[in-house]
This record gives C-alpha cells, structure tokens and sequence, in this order.
C-alpha cells in the first residue's frame, strides 16, 4: 500500500470520527494538518529509499560492465597463448556479465521512472500542506461567524466536512493512478523476462559467433606479425 493510500484512509478514518462526535471544524483541520505532516515525513524517507536502490542497481550495471570487458580481454589472450577452450569458457562469461549489465540498466530505468513519481506526489502533498496551513485561519474566522445561529453553524460544519471529503478523493484518484502504473510496470518486466527466455533460445549461436569472429581476428592478427 502507497504512503498516499495510507495518509488517505487515515484522514477519513480520523475526519469521520471526528464529525461522528460532533467535534469543531478547527480540530477537524488539525488533526488532517497532523497526520497530513506525519505522512510527508514517511513520504520522503520512501524517496530517499527509493533514491538509494536506483544508485545501487547504477552501481551493479557499471560493475557487470566492467567484467565484461575485463573477460573479452582474458578470452583474447587465452586465445593467443593457444587454449582455445580458456578462451571459449572467458567469452560465455563475458556474455553473461553484459547480460547482466542490460539488466540492472532496465531495472535503472524503471527504478528512476518511480522516483519521478515518488517526488511528484511528494511536492504535491507539500502543497496541500501549505494549503491546509494557510486556509486554517480563515476557517476557523468562518466557524466563529457560522456560531451566529445553531442553524447555520450545522450547515457550515457540514460544507467543510464536504470540503474536506473532496480532498481525499482526489488524494484517492491520485493514488488509484499510481497504482495503475505500478500495474503497468509489473506487466512490462514480465514480458521482459519472456524477451529474455526468447534470447537465451539464440545464446549458443551468438557465443559461437562470437567466439568464430575473435578466433578470426587473432589468427588474422598472427598472420600480419609472421
């Protein structure tokens, strides 16, 4: 469950029962302001955890890049110094390691594509924050008006209850929206992990390719020093 489905439920639980005891609009206001301002704290730890795995998957895509081309460089000097079995093993090991590398980068990029969408609702609730704080004086300068007759003051207790009501489901659309991407995501990784058992279909011939093409280039190159 998002930090947004969780700060939505929350408010309605604690709104609800407010207004089921007839409390004042003012503690309605404050106690939103509180849980809305305990959420943001959770909220921005979630970014910055969300921060950190992408540096770390960074990390393990450059570091599978570099034994890739750390192991192309041992399969060719194997290949010079005769063990062409040494080299093959080098060469399938490289692969693997750029395999790998490819991997970490699409998870890099859906990763940074969620700490996108973490930042945005972050500054979005940031705003209604600011919102909230700002308009509290007015409403309570409106509840002290609305106390002019018992009427009127249960008509406004109910237009703000209204109001805030219409806040949280639009917090709920948004979370619905994020929730549907996340779906999205999810569907796509798994036809990625379909894409990959296709290309492993292919992997002895791309390996015998490959391993033919550096063969090729080292008895070329032996034959221009001869």
């Amino acid at each position: 469950m998002s930090i947004l489905d969780r700060l939505s439920r929350l408010l309605r639980a604690n709104v609800n029962d407010l207004i089921s005891k007839a409390e004042d609009p003012a503690k309605i206001i404050d106690q939103a302001l509180r849980d809305m301002r305990a959420a943001y704290s959770d909220a921005r730890a979630e970014v910055a955890d969300a921060m950190s795995q992408s540096a770390r998957l960074e990390r393990e895509a450059s570091t599978n890049r570099k034994l890739a081309d750390e192991y192309e460089k041992k399969a060719e000097e194997a290949l010079r110094g005769g063990s062409e079995e040494l080299a093959r093993e080098a060469l399938r090991r490289a692969q693997n390691h750029k395999d790998l590398a490819k991997g970490f980068e699409e998870q890099v990029a859906v990763q940074n594509s969620t700490v996108d969408q973490l930042k945005t609702q972050l500054r979005a609730l940031e705003a209604k924050i600011d919102e909230m704080e700002s308009k509290r004086t007015l409403l309570a300068a409106r509840q002290k008006t609305a106390q002019a007759g018992a009427t009127l003051d249960r008509v406004s207790g109910f237009s703000k209850a209204g109001g805030a009501m219409d806040a949280f489901e639009e917090m709920e659309r948004k979370v619905a929206s994020i929730e549907d991407r996340n779906k999205a995501m999810t569907e796509l990784r798994q036809e990625n992990d379909i894409d990959a058992q296709l290309r492993d279909l292919g992997r002895d011939r791309e390996l015998d390719e490959a391993f033919a093409a550096l063969k090729a280039r080292v008895q070329g190159s032996g034959d221009q020093q001869s």
